[in-house]
């Protein structure tokens, strides 16, 4: 791990701290009090840093919300990590490699086609080793000894979908899913119904699924009520599955942003 640079936040106190572990960056953020809850985030150029985020200066606002949460609750604000994903100009789909749920597509599922670019070759996908990397060795090093009960993780789009894949690939690991705007449109139906068949159920697995109704989220309602309806069959109840509809809510950082303290709160207030 190299550190690469510090940078701080307006109301944020101390610094946002970015390190290189072998080519993969990663942002986080520590309360000055020691961090008793972590919380684990997918496409961390758009988590603390304008300068990286995907849309010019909208960023998640994630450590903003974190502490205003977190005073409401009079509770000490949680660690935050940011993994930044590899998509560049060098490596197009980067991010699509990182955060689909590899296992599901090669056992089948069909990628339906306007993004059949990414899985032209099964053989390119590295979901897998991006979550076992994340879980094995980023969060171990970084901030060490906070329990799986105290852990989170979130994402958006395509890192919603990794946030539930990895749930049910390491339930031992974290316990709750925060999932903005999954891209179910991705592998459509059958995504949906393996996804949820997957998932860990007993009273302390959380998990909370959101989509607005514009752009991109225009599509995710026809599959969000089957995921819905597969959730509460699975045996979830209304006090550990959250579903939220956001009516004029787009597919973008500043509209996860405008609502992230009501998942943020769903998770620390338990």
């Amino acid at each position: 791990m190299k550190e690469i640079k510090r940078f701080q936040i307006r109301g944020v106190p101390g610094d946002v701290k970015r390190v290189d572990f072998n080519g993969r960056i990663i942002d986080y953020w520590m309360p000055k009090a020691s961090a008793e809850r972590l919380l684990v985030a997918h496409d961390g150029q758009n988590v603390f840093d304008g300068h990286t985020s995907t849309h010019r200066y909208q960023t998640w606002k994630m450590a903003q919300s974190a502490i205003r949460v977190s005073r409401e609750l009079g509770i000490t604000p949680p660690a935050i990590i940011g993994v930044w994903h590899s998509g560049s100009k060098e490596d197009e789909w980067g991010r699509g490699k990182d955060l689909v749920p590899e296992k599901y597509f090669r056992d089948g599922i069909k990628i339906q086609n306007d993004y059949a670019k990414i899985l032209e070759d099964l053989s390119i996908l590295r979901g897998d080793e991006y979550l076992r990397n994340i879980l094995d060795i980023y969060v171990p090093e970084l901030v060490p000894g906070i329990s799986a009960d105290m852990t989170a993780m979130i994402g958006s789009s395509m890192g919603a979908l990794a946030t539930l894949y990895a749930l049910a690939q390491y339930p031992d690991r974290f316990t709750t899913a925060l999932a903005l705007s999954p891209h179910w449109p991705f592998g459509a139906l059958p995504l949906v119904e393996r996804t949820i068949k997957e998932l860990p159920v007993s009273d302390k697995y959380r998990v909370w699924m959101s989509h607005g109704t514009k752009s991109l989220d225009a599509e995710y309602a026809p599959f969000q009520l089957v995921a819905d309806r597969l959730m509460f069959e699975k045996g979830y109840t209304h006090q550990n599955f959250i579903s939220k509809v956001y009516q004029r809510s787009s597919h973008n950082e500043r509209s996860w942003a405008k609502y992230l303290d009501q998942p943020m709160r769903f998770w620390l207030s338990t």
